[in-house]
């Protein structure tokens, strides 16, 4: 198909006047505002609301990113980071052209609308790693939103003010609500998705009050509802950066150090952390994880574990996807070659492993846990092993929990549970984490950035098509197209070149955490 040169698009929102760009039938906007800068008097604290603006506002680049330390080499590949700056509470919009077939002023009413939040282990990210325009080829209007990371969404000093990150989630949510009927979406029919710490920032959302009516759908990608920070520890970090920088503890003095100082700072602490992961002194959830920075319960904007609200009915309303990739945590043992160098002495240490938290951090009796995946998996090498534990650790067994908590929460309201695993291997890596992002996105074509080099060559499409169509189904109906998940069959979605419904495929897994995770 040839390209339409892109020509002007103009909308009119609550806060002034935006002009995109528009070609092949999809209207695009970049980069625009949903809160104020966080900066100056605003820094570190909640989000404040976008001030309108004179005149026509220019949609057509990418917004600033949120200040961030320099990813890891675990992390991935491009991220972005010299896109940061200020004005970083920015957001990106694909949409049908009026024209286009499903687009706005088709039929009576609006789009389904799905809203995009990225991972990067509360550490780092980029919209720019994102292009949303094959969900609005095919009827969707696609949201991708930046949020603050590291200190400057999660420091905690038990000072009134946590979770500022998690509000600038909140608060793109709100503004789509506000707006994006503007842009053909339907307010009431929004879908959040995200992957890895967005999927975990989804499992908070979908438990917290204050997003309460603010989405209808959710699809949690190697990420769910367990990972987040006690205050005690949470505060112990946020002492930790004070003293780093020679500061007061206290957030008006920590503002005040310049972005490149503060950035410098955190640096210096995670690095303090990877070669001491003490639990006496930093808490075992920190230990446990190696994140610094993560949501907080702080009684306030989280009033406990999201998990456990899930449980009580917290989101029960909302339908839900979760899941898993096959090999999701091997990704960042291979790709900074500690997989092959893992030892069995390693594994049975308290140590942390060049980087990675200490097989004795995930709670588990380790040395009868360690002999129980050598018997299941009697092939393993000890890095195969260690990425085992490392995948139903951080993701599988949280996944697991979340489907059954929501599952059980659900019955009364009617909403679908629905678990899936990606089984789709790379060459040479696996079915690793954040594998199934272009799949999702249908981006395999464009060689997505931060995930395209992961693919190997000739990643097959007709996998992208089924699963990119799953979550269009699910943003639209409700319905991903294959059966709920119940405890009594715990049916599970593996999608792979072909696929099928399998049912209860990780019981061994999911019983050996039994009281555990």
């Amino acid at each position: 198909r040839v390209a339409v040169m892109a020509m002007d698009a103009v909308v009119n929102t609550r806060c002034g006047t935006l002009r995109g760009t528009e070609a092949d039938g999809i209207r695009t906007f970049l980069g625009v505002p949903f809160a104020a800068p966080p900066t100056g008097a605003n820094r570190l604290l909640p989000p404040q609301p976008v001030q309108p603006w004179p005149g026509i506002r220019d949609a057509t680049d990418y917004g600033d990113s949120p200040p961030q330390v320099a990813p890891p080499v675990s992390a991935g590949f491009d991220w972005d980071t010299g896109l940061s700056g200020g004005d970083c509470l920015n957001l990106n919009i694909w949409t049908p052209s009026a024209g286009a077939a499903g687009g706005p002023g088709v039929g009576t009413a609006g789009l389904p609308v799905m809203v995009w939040i990225q991972g990067g282990a509360f550490e780092v990210g980029s919209t720019a790693a994102y292009d949303g325009r094959n969900f609005a080829r095919d009827g969707v209007v696609c949201v991708v939103i930046n949020w603050r990371v590291g200190a400057d969404g999660f420091l905690f000093l038990d000072d009134g003010h946590a979770n500022v990150g998690l509000l600038d989630q909140v608060a793109a949510l709100e503004w789509v609500r506000d707006n994006i009927a503007d842009f053909g979406g339907d307010p009431g029919n929004v879908t959040v998705f995200g992957e890895s710490a967005g999927a975990m920032s989804i499992g908070v959302l979908l438990s917290i009050p204050r997003a309460e009516g603010l989405f209808r759908r959710a699809i949690l990608q190697s990420g769910a509802a367990h990972h987040v920070l006690p205050a005690l520890a949470a505060e112990r970090i946020g002492r930790s950066l004070a003293e780093k920088l020679g500061v007061p503890q206290t957030r008006e003095a920590i503002a005040a150090v310049p972005v490149k100082r503060l950035l410098t700072a955190q640096t210096e602490l995670k690095t303090e952390l990877l070669a001491h992961p003490d639990p006496e002194h930093w808490g075992h959830d920190v230990v446990a994880s190696l994140m610094p920075w993560q949501p907080v319960i702080d009684g306030d904007v989280i009033p406990r574990r999201p998990i456990d609200r899930i449980a009580a009915g917290a989101g029960a309303h909302v339908n839900v996807i979760v899941g898993t990739n096959t090999e999701d945590w091997k990704l960042f043992l291979a790709i900074t070659g500690v997989l092959a160098r893992v030892t069995e002495e390693g594994l049975s240490g308290t140590d942390s492993i060049e980087g990675f938290p200490p097989p004795a951090s995930y709670g588990l009796p380790v040395r009868a846990a360690l002999e129980a995946y050598r018997a299941h998996y009697p092939g393993a090498t000890p890095g195969d092993l260690l990425a085992a534990v490392q995948t139903d650790w951080w993701v599988r067994i949280p996944a697991i929990r979340l489907a059954e908590a929501h599952s059980n929460a659900a019955r009364t309201t009617g909403a679908g549970t629905y678990m899936y695993e990606f089984a789709w291997a790379a060459p040479g890596l696996g079915a690793v984490h954040a594998l199934e992002v272009p799949f999702v996105f249908d981006t395999l074509d464009t060689n997505a950035r931060l995930f395209g080099p992961l693919l190997g060559e000739n990643p097959p499409q007709e996998l992208a098509n089924a699963m990119h169509a799953a979550w269009v189904s699910f943003a639209t109906t409700g319905d991903p197209g294959w059966p709920g998940y119940e405890p009594a069959s715990r049916a599970t979605m593996r999608f792979d070149v072909t696929q099928d419904v399998v049912n209860d495929p990780r019981s061994w897994e999911r019983a050996q955490w039994e009281g555990i995770r």
